[in-house]
């Protein structure tokens, strides 16, 4: 049975977790670990290797956030450094856990489209 349906953009399909080849399989098992296959079409995930890609993103945009968040703080009401500590620190670490897995996937999904692998000499 052929599918006429066309599958979203590679960033689209990997910030919904699923497979880059037909859209609709999972790409995870568990929060941060890759199938080793789709269930739906059988694309290996054998081949994906976001390495620290996704770290360095969720990193980057985290410590935007927060950096800026915390000096208007500090600029506007001046408080404590507890307060500091207290609103940083889990608005850090929650972050951090919702952005991952998306660019995870969003890597993964980019690798594919992208027919990346690792350089070979000739």
């Amino acid at each position: 049975m052929e599918s006429n349906r066309t599958v979203d953009s590679p960033a689209t399909v990997g910030l919904r977790g699923r497979c880059p080849r037909c859209g609709e399989g999972h790409l995870f098992k568990g929060f941060l670990s890759f199938r080793p296959s789709c269930e739906v079409c059988g694309l290996d995930y054998r081949f994906i290797d976001s390495a620290d890609g996704p770290a360095f993103f969720v990193m980057s945009i985290v410590g935007i956030v927060v950096v800026a968040l915390a000096m208007w703080v500090e600029f506007a009401y001046e408080p404590p450094m507890w307060v500091h500590a207290a609103l940083w620190v889990p608005l850090s670490i929650g972050l951090s856990l919702i952005l991952v897995r998306p660019l995870k996937g969003m890597m993964a999904a980019l690798q594919y489209s992208n027919k990346a692998a690792e350089g070979r000499f000739r």
